[in-house]
């Protein structure tokens, strides 16, 4: 294994030699970075080009600027050390990219994460509903997204989901005739989701109806988009259908211990509602990320005090709930932060921001930053979102259709193993084989499509960046963005070839 990884690595150095020399040359090549200089009607001119010579090398020819540059990259082994050199305007490259590099970090992991976890869903969903409406129509939406460039696509949610979401917050009032309409919607994704006979369906689309048109109607008469929240009875409810659905994905309902485990976890959530509001004002991401480990500890306790016949199977079940339902009672803080966040003077009373990765000058505590960074974050993470979930779903739902008929299934539905074991026990581990190799392709995609979406929606990142270096024939910013994006996903490709023998212990690499 570790000659195989030290192979992988050598391959990896040398493309990223290949290409990276490659795309230095191109863009020393296509244009002159002196050029707003000599048609400048500055006195001092002559100097100008003169310094700016000296800082970029240019008197020096591009294959060996492209070693010098090569030496400094060299020493980023040691970040001290790291020299990736200056741009045009002066500014060493490193500060560049340390300002540019953290919102699009964040953007594509939230992006790729999200992705994973419901296109993979969705496949698995179709994959055992083959050839019925959820298929049909997943498999539409898919392909219409996938089929759409994401300009436009970020363009659609500027305009539908940002500003006419703002436009409402200003009078939140939901009309009879918006309820009803939603109400149908909502009716007919149950209905399409819904399995049995029609009459089964019919009365899953009648449930669907109530819930949504019920909830809007409620949310209409309380008040509540001036006021969210959730609340100890909402984080109660929600965390108990919470513990329900982590049971059935983990144990089955019919573990009862599991069960118990996972509800004692949630009731046990809901009970510091009220004593740990007062350690939440003075929150930090530091103490939200230890109550979070402090929230699953807990649970696997839970799962372990419940004991049963598969202890695993109830802690498992008891901390997925805890996890979640503390995230509840910290996405309830944020929602009390909300109104204070909307009647700032900086955002104007308009939260859902169409351009910029922050609020110039805001001033707040930590859940005040967090609601900024999140509603900037929404758009951009929704239009690739939208974009990725194609390649994920259908990947998905071929794979499991493949596995769900291998010999080893049929084997274990004959011994008489739920159709629940079997599905997450047995096929969907080997399912997530070939969604492995997309996953790492898929991040290469994902930062590459995101200097469009940051550009769309005029992220102050490294889309921006690569851009404006590109447009000023600046070759040392365009190297930096490239290094840090060519490096990772050459890592992701790694980690999906070392992914495969982890999933499938057939796999074995040899030395």
């Amino acid at each position: 294994m570790v000659t195989y990884i030290a192979r992988r690595l050598f391959t990896a150095v040398l493309i990223l030699l290949g290409a990276s020399f490659i795309v230095y040359q191109l863009t020393a090549l296509s244009g002159d970075p002196l050029h707003d200089l000599r048609e400048s009607n500055a006195p001092n001119k002559e100097q100008l080009i003169q310094q700016r010579i000296e800082l970029l090398d240019l008197n020096v020819p591009a294959p060996v600027r492209y070693f010098q540059w090569l030496g400094g990259a060299v020493r980023c082994v040691i970040p001290a050390q790291c020299d990736l050199g200056y741009a045009v305007n002066g500014q060493p490259v490193t500060e560049a990219l340390g300002r540019a590099m953290g919102m699009p970090i964040l953007l594509v992991s939230a992006a790729a994460v999200l992705a994973i976890v419901i296109g993979v869903s969705l496949g698995i969903a179709t994959a055992l509903r083959q050839y019925s409406a959820l298929d049909y129509g997943v498999t539409f939406m898919a392909f219409l997204f996938f089929s759409l460039p994401v300009f436009w696509v970020a363009g659609l949610l500027k305009e539908f989901a940002a500003i006419a979401f703002n436009n409402f917050l200003r009078d939140p009032e939901i009309p009879l005739q918006a309820i009803l309409l939603i109400g149908l919607a909502s009716a007919a994704v149950w209905f399409i989701c819904a399995s049995g006979p029609p009459l089964r369906r019919l009365a899953a689309a009648g449930i669907g109806f109530v819930l949504a048109a019920g909830v809007l109607w409620v949310l209409a008469v309380t008040g509540w988009f001036a006021a969210p929240g959730l609340g100890p009875v909402g984080i109660a409810v929600t965390g108990a259908a919470i513990a329900l659905a982590a049971t059935l994905l983990t144990a089955g309902l019919k573990n009862r211990r599991a069960l118990y485990a996972a509800l004692i976890s949630v009731a046990a959530a809901a009970a510091v509602y009220f004593p740990i509001q007062a350690l939440l004002a003075q929150a930090t991401g530091l103490m939200i990320f230890l109550l979070a480990v402090a929230a699953v500890l807990a649970g696997l306790a839970a799962g372990y005090l419940m004991g049963g016949y598969d202890r695993r199977q109830s802690m498992t079940a008891a901390a997925v709930a805890a996890f979640l339902t503390g995230g509840l009672i910290v996405l309830d803080r944020f929602m009390q932060a909300g109104p204070a966040y909307v009647d700032n003077s900086r955002i104007k009373g308009r939260p859902i921001a169409t351009i910029g990765s922050e609020t110039p000058n805001l001033r707040g505590d930590f859940w005040i930053h967090g609601i900024d960074t999140f509603t900037h974050l929404l758009l951009p993470t929704i239009a690739l979102l939208l974009i990725s979930l194609a390649s994920y779903s259908r990947y998905a739902r071929t794979s499991m259709l493949e596995i769900m008929n291998m010999d080893y299934n049929r084997t274990a539905r004959a011994k008489g193993l739920s159709e629940r074991t079997v599905v997450m026990r047995h096929a969907f581990r080997n399912a997530l084989i070939p969604i492995a190799t997309i996953v790492a392709f898929d991040i290469g995609g994902l930062i590459g499509g995101a200097v469009i979406t940051e550009n769309v929606f005029a992220f102050a990142g490294k889309g921006q960046l690569f851009i404006q270096s590109l447009e000023r024939v600046d070759p040392n910013p365009v190297m930096g963005v490239f290094l840090v994006t060519g490096i990772v996903a050459l890592a992701f490709n790694l980690v999906a070839d070392l992914a495969y023998s982890a999933l499938d212990p057939r796999v074995r690499v040899k030395a």
